[in-house]
């Protein structure tokens, strides 16, 4: 799978009687078998003033200029390979979102975007990767 793009951002009101003020979406675009795809994360936004509970980062941008809700689409991605064949995920439990945090090896992630910034893809060859592997005595 080649990933060619992660961003995020915050929706903002259309209409004064909509909701779209509390949700942040994120998106992966990706290569899968030739085809581009791109799955949208949408979910709550009060989770970004909570990523520390689900992540080892303690300020927003993360690392570099990536930004806590730009790396949301791809982390589930990661974690649920599955997701390729959607285009939209809606999360609105804590308990889902902070799931998909859940083993990431949280120090690779920046080798992808480092990869995104200079070469404008990234092939991940596995999302096993990405996830932590217990250790075994």
């Amino acid at each position: 799978m080649l990933i060619n793009q992660c961003s995020g951002y915050e929706l903002e009101k259309e209409k004064s009687n909509t909701s779209e003020d509390f949700f942040n979406r994120s998106e992966v675009t990706f290569e899968d078998e030739g085809e581009e795809k791109t799955l949208h994360v949408l979910y709550l936004r009060y989770f970004d003033e909570m990523f520390n509970e689900f992540t080892p980062y303690l300020q927003d941008p993360i690392f570099d200029e990536v930004e806590f809700k730009d790396i949301v689409a791809l982390v589930c991605l990661i974690k649920n390979p599955g997701l390729r064949h959607r285009k939209r995920v809606y999360i609105n439990s804590k308990h889902e979102f902070a799931a998909y945090f859940q083993e990431i090896d949280f120090n690779k992630l920046p080798e992808i975007f480092q990869s995104l910034k200079q070469n404008k893809s990234y092939e991940l060859k596995s999302p096993l990767a990405f996830i932590m592997q217990p250790k075994l005595y």
